[in-house]
């Protein structure tokens, strides 16, 4: 009972009233009358006002504030921690002020370990899968050998190749899962020197011509010959960025479609883009196609090859240089990867900047 507003507000009502009556008794014009009512009044008047003001001012406020307090032990993420409760006390408007910081902290805190956790279960699901499919291919090839397809030497070589193509493709994912996990760490560290972009395309073409002519496609090159074209970039990194690029716009185009370079010098960057004539991006996927292992069509992508960390890998090569990748897309139509880079007489600026950081 004392622990409530009441108990408290009854005792403390009876005390002030029990004090005013002997402080009047004191006085020779009292009588038991005016004791009796002047007792009752004083209690009757206490008790309203402190039962209210600890009820109100007290007792609801550190019940919200336990309350919070309790969904935070419980990990209860139902409450919204910016909405404070109105106060008119200072001690418990700071009391609550730290507490909502708190519970805001601890929120976040919870939603991200939860993000992180369900990004820990697709990663491992992906990369089971994807180490799965090589490592059963090989397999599956190697023990049909063992079982005595090795004598017949037609079926053999085509075995052995077929093998040896899987094996290449799980060790391209081990090498692609470790660039990647050492950019994201840090671990690698970019190196900025003056080249010129345009013979960086120029060799990314000649590389992939082959690749291209297979298909039937054709790969133009546009740029003005009268610019400069000279960037200020880790050269090998973009290097990668230029080449899976152009791959993908090769894989995933139609027969006999064309990929477009196009290189513009602009005041303060450099442009490239590479459209492809293929079978475009869903909106819905757009923006989740720099993510790790996400693949629009899963299928199609394994027959043609390739990781599912290369655009992942590019993303964070540009985001290395303070730089990020767009894309837009038609489907049906095909794609437009842009990125941007700084000019060579930017060196200093850029540099300065990244010894910031």
């Amino acid at each position: 009972m004392i622990n409530t507003s009441k108990g408290i507000a009854f005792g403390l009502a009876i005390s002030i009233a029990l004090l005013l009556v002997a402080f009047l008794s004191l006085l020779e014009a009292s009588n038991s009358i005016i004791l009796l009512a002047a007792g009752t009044l004083a209690f009757s008047i206490s008790y309203l006002l402190i039962h209210l003001s600890l009820e109100y001012l007290i007792f609801r406020e550190i019940g919200n504030i336990y309350s919070v307090l309790e969904k935070i032990q419980k990990k209860d993420t139902t409450f919204n921690a910016t909405n404070k409760i109105k106060t008119s006390l200072p001690p418990l408007k700071n009391i609550q002020a730290n507490i909502h910081n708190y519970a805001a902290a601890k929120n976040r805190e919870i939603e991200t370990l939860q993000k992180n956790e369900t990004f820990r279960r697709e990663f491992i699901a992906d990369i089971s899968h994807e180490l799965k499919t090589p490592i059963f291919a090989a397999q599956g090839y190697i023990h049909t050998l063992m079982d005595g397809a090795v004598e017949d030497h037609a079926v053999r070589d085509k075995f052995l190749n077929r093998a040896a193509k899987s094996l290449n493709n799980l060790e391209d994912l081990v090498q692609d899962l470790i660039t990647l996990n050492q950019i994201e760490s840090g671990f690698i560290r970019f190196h900025p020197i003056n080249f010129d972009l345009k013979e960086s395309i120029l060799e990314v073409m000649e590389q992939l011509e082959g690749k291209a002519q297979k298909k039937g496609i054709s790969m133009t090159f546009r740029y003005d010959k009268e610019a400069s074209y000279l960037s200020y970039a880790d050269k090998d990194k973009i290097f990668r960025v230029l080449q899976n690029l152009v791959s993908n716009a090769i894989k995933y185009n139609k027969e006999a479609g064309s990929v477009t370079i196009q290189l513009n010098a602009h005041k303060n960057h450099l442009t490239v883009k590479v459209k492809d004539q293929g079978i475009g991006i869903q909106p819905e996927d757009l923006k989740r196609i720099f993510e790790r292992f996400y693949r629009v069509e899963k299928s199609r992508s394994r027959e043609n090859g390739g990781t599912g960390l290369g655009l992942a890998i590019v993303k964070h090569i540009l985001e290395g240089h303070q730089s990020k990748i767009s894309v837009s897309s038609t489907p049906g139509k095909g794609s437009v990867f842009s990125f941007e880079l700084p000019h060579a007489r930017k060196a200093l600026e850029v540099q300065g900047s990244k010894s910031k950081k």
